[in-house]
């Protein structure tokens, strides 16, 4: 295992167990925005930095619809897609409660590209 896939995968890890909050009912859309970008860390390696990948083999996540990162999550968790780099992804979904799975598409669902920083 590379370095850098056993970092990424011990972020992960590391990163999910961190009780961040009792239950996402008391969680108000700021603090599930910040727990899912929290998590997301270690997603930014292949999709990019909001969600946007600089790579034609890693989809954009930024803007996707929750109900359907939720659902690819599950399906990558469930070993249900197989297909290009599915094996990754079946890595990192295995560990996901479904919690880190709303929290993740949540973030991505809403997070938008800061620009403030880019040359005009």
């Amino acid at each position: 295992m590379s370095l850098i896939l056993f970092i990424q995968r011990f972020l992960f890890v590391v990163l999910l167990t961190i009780p961040l909050v009792s239950s996402a009912d008391e969680m108000t859309p700021k603090q599930q925005f910040e727990i899912g970008k929290q998590k997301a860390l270690v997603c930014i390696t292949c999709h990019g930095v909001d969600g946007i990948s600089a790579t034609g083999t890693y989809p954009n996540l930024q803007g996707q619809k929750q109900q359907y990162l939720v659902a690819a999550l599950k399906a990558y968790k469930q070993n249900q897609r197989v297909d290009g780099l599915a094996i990754l992804m079946q890595g990192y979904a295995k560990d996901l409660s479904d919690q880190d799975m709303k929290d993740l598409a949540y973030y991505f669902s809403t997070v938008k590209t800061d620009t403030s920083h880019q040359s005009q």
